[in-house]
């Protein structure tokens, strides 16, 4: 007898899969390659090993400025994720637009230790920046070891001062040892206009109140006129750009303020050249004589290493004298040095004898006085004894 076959039960089929959604996976942080450091390690060594300036860029080894000499540190070559990493520690989104709409960013940024100046640009190879350290605390004309006449000029009540050197020679630093030395012993009320702002100063004796230009105000030219109107004493002009700026500090330097601004020059007859040459043949004696109703000093300034590792500021220093003052109407520059060499009593020295001075203290080579000397034949004379 033949079996009837067992039912089987269905075996449940598994439930249909839930229909399928686009899933949006989470965007990839692009952030440092192994092995490199964030852009505060960086800036924390620069400042515990005594280093200026951070040197960083795309297809380059980072480095940094040590008393002057450039030194390559020992992380890899920087790439565009790692750059772009350090960028957003220390700017906004909205900053970095910028830079990458204008190709140019300057700022500047505040650590617990230190503040930072920042330059971004892009490059052949891509973007780059430098970072510029500046010390939170200022150090005074003594610590500066600058010669006496400093508290001299900035004891001037009206006319203007001006600070001149090379890029890293120091100019920030000297001013800023000058408006503390104001700040501590005078009531004065002091305005700054500066791109971007370095040395942060709180008010002491004197009112001191800070302007950064495309922070606090549009333009620099704007910001001084503007502060011609607001009853200041003391106006501390970044940076002497353009004729128009040079014209506006002169205005104000003859209605009784005291300017203090910086030039790109490494001597003060060149100064006073740099500044005419702004102008016409038919404008140039008219402002000789302007030049020389305002003028208080030219301190032109460099930096050089010192026999111990370190840097010693050595100076090129104009005081206008009422004899200094004809010779300035009379465009006789070249008579101007002469007398600055003999001007020791006023305050005034060259930078042959600072840098004789230096080489007789011991704090550099001869050497370096030949090199630095802008007249190495007569600085040879001096090393000789024959000056």
């Amino acid at each position: 007898m033949t079996q009837a076959p067992r039912s089987v039960p269905p075996v449940p089929l598994p439930p249909p899969p839930p229909p399928r959604t686009a899933v949006t996976p989470p965007p990839r942080v692009a952030g440092r390659a192994p092995n490199q450091p964030s852009l505060a390690q960086l800036i924390r060594r620069a400042y515990d090993e005594g280093y200026s300036d951070v040197h960083l860029g795309v297809g380059e080894l980072p480095r940094m400025r040590d008393r002057g000499e450039m030194i390559i540190l020992e992380y890899p070559e920087t790439d565009i994720n790692t750059f772009m990493s350090w960028l957003r520690e220390i700017l906004s989104e909205e900053e970095i637009q910028r830079f990458k709409k204008e190709l140019e960013f300057d700022g500047a940024t505040q650590y617990d230790f230190a503040r930072v100046r920042i330059n971004i640009f892009d490059s052949l190879r891509g973007p780059g920046m430098v970072l510029r350290l500046i010390p939170l605390k200022i150090l005074t004309l003594e610590q500066l070891r600058l010669p006496p006449v400093f508290k001299d000029i900035s004891n001037a009540h009206k006319g203007l001062i001006l600070v001149t050197g090379p890029t890293g020679s120091g100019k920030s630093t000297t001013m800023a040892a000058m408006v503390d030395y104001i700040n501590k012993e005078h009531a004065k009320h002091i305005i700054t206009i500066e791109d971007p702002i370095e040395f942060v100063h709180q008010s002491r004796r004197s009112l001191i109140k800070q302007r950064e230009v495309g922070i606090h105000t549009h333009k620099f030219d704007n910001a001084l006129k503007a502060a011609l109107r607001e009853d200041p004493d003391i106006i501390l002009v970044g940076e002497m750009r353009d004729k128009e700026t040079v014209n506006t500090a002169l205005k104000a330097a003859q209605t009784g303020h005291l300017v203090m601004g910086t030039l790109h020059t490494n001597s003060a007859v060149k100064t006073l050249e740099r500044i005419l040459s702004l102008y016409s043949a038919e404008e140039q004696d008219a402002m000789r004589v302007a030049i020389a109703e305002s003028l208080v000093a030219i301190i032109a300034q460099g930096l050089c290493r010192t026999t111990d590792g370190k840097r010693a500021a050595y100076h090129d220093i104009l005081i206008n004298t009422e004899t200094i003052k004809d010779y300035v109407r009379q465009g006789k520059n070249d008579e101007i040095l002469e007398l600055m060499k003999e001007g020791e009593y006023d305050g005034m020295i060259t930078t042959n004898q600072s840098l004789f001075n230096l080489y007789q203290e011991g704090r550099i080579t001869e050497e370096t006085a030949l090199e630095l000397s802008p007249t190495p034949n007569e600085m040879a004379m001096m090393l000789r004894g024959k000056i």
